[in-house]
């Protein structure tokens, strides 16, 4: 059930925002994501995660009962690298 969870989540998100990279991980209620997309350009760090929450929509009311959220532009993300 974890496996298809984490699936489900990275599905919505790589749907919801045009991406270079998606990477979701967690434990079953606890779940970590590290989204890459010029859909952030210009958004602050707030505005980003509502944009998560928003693509998310009911699962976050529900099955996911904590999210860890990271945002990255693909420039922001290349200079991490």
């Amino acid at each position: 059930m974890q496996l298809d969870l984490i699936t489900q989540i990275k599905t919505k998100l790589e749907s919801c925002f045009n991406y270079s990279e998606v990477k979701v991980s967690g434990d079953g209620r606890h779940f970590q994501a590290v989204i890459v997309s010029d859909d952030f350009l210009n958004k602050n760090r707030i505005a980003r995660h509502k944009m998560v929450y928003e693509a998310l929509g009911k699962s976050m009311e529900s099955e996911i009962h904590a999210l860890s959220i990271k945002t990255y532009t693909v420039s922001e993300w290349t200079n991490i690298e």
